[in-house]
């Protein structure tokens, strides 16, 4: 089993009513920036440890490192059952989340996927808070047009009934092999053993003993609200930090949306952020924090250690 290089520890934080689970590395540094990595869609704050543990040692060693669990995912749970999640609580949770670690102090800023688009939203929204902004395959989400608000509301209305039912529960395992077995399948690239270690984190036991994600399935219920471009790229140019948009190769976001969504479109979007630069990781799918934990530490890195 993968065997941490850093060891991480864990608190937690009142954050709008709710115990938010924060792993951490390191200590605050006077005059050097905290380096906050928020995690995506049904994946917890370690999944930032392969990340970690390739940062050389004088950069971990310079600054605090700050890896949450967002509302509803690994170890920051609703206190009572919730039947659905709004994207624009995990603003105001990073919001506050940063008062309490960095104060008035800007910050460097990663989000993977779902986090990446947090971060970039936020970095419009809280322009004077990101002093460096990496943004790992948060692409955003296709176009959409006002006519499909009818059906989208009807639908997130009939999930939160599927949702009551218990139609969206996720699979549970008999073991955490079978969760590491399960993340192999979705991700080829990510050898045993690290997911030996990541199902520990991203998974734990019931009082069934079967072995359940530690994400809740309201989470699958759609979002009522439709995605509007329009107000993305007004975020977008609202962006004073420099920017580093990091993508795979394997370009998951065709493989996600086909012909409704392209890396064209997202290239085309990111012209409207004044400070931007991309770059591609080679062998790597979505999640390529741990596909090529070296090669994206390097990224940011030497990214938001520019002066």
């Amino acid at each position: 089993m993968y065997q941490p290089l850093r060891t991480a520890r864990t608190e937690t934080v009142r954050i709008r009513h709710l115990d938010y689970h924060v792993r951490l590395w390191g200590a605050p540094q006077p005059g050097q920036a905290p380096l906050v990595l928020v995690h995506g869609w049904m994946d917890v704050g370690a999944s930032w440890q392969f990340v970690v543990d390739a940062f050389s040692k004088a950069f971990a060693a310079g600054r605090q490192i700050i890896a949450p669990d967002w509302r509803g995912f690994g170890h920051t749970r609703p206190a009572a059952p919730c039947d659905h999640y709004a994207f624009a609580d995990y603003l105001a949770d990073l919001d506050q989340l940063l008062d309490h670690y960095a104060g008035a102090q800007p910050i460097d800023l990663v989000g993977h996927s779902m986090g990446g688009n947090v971060a970039m939203v936020y970095g419009g929204v809280r322009p004077e808070r990101i002093r460096r902004l990496v943004n790992l395959e948060g692409f955003g989400l296709p176009a959409t047009h006002p006519s499909q608000a009818p059906r989208r509301y009807a639908q997130w209305m009939e999930e939160i009934r599927q949702h009551e039912r218990g139609e969206l529960a996720l699979k549970t395992y008999d073991d955490a092999d079978g969760v590491a077995q399960r993340l192999m399948k979705t991700n080829p690239r990510l050898p045993a053993g690290k997911a030996a270690w990541l199902a520990r984190e991203w998974a734990a036991p019931g009082a069934d003993g079967r072995w359940a994600i530690l994400g809740d399935d309201a989470h699958k219920i759609v979002n009522p609200h439709l995605f509007r471009v329009d107000e993305a790229l007004a975020l977008y140019a609202a962006i004073r930090a420099p920017v580093l948009s990091v993508e795979a190769n394997s370009d998951s976001l065709s493989q996600w949306w086909k012909d409704k969504y392209t890396l064209a479109e997202y290239h085309q979007r990111l012209t409207h952020v004044r400070d931007v630069r991309t770059a591609v990781v080679q062998d790597a799918g979505h999640m390529l924090h741990h596909d090529q934990p070296q090669v994206v530490a390097k990224l940011i890195e030497d990214f938001v250690s520019k002066i």
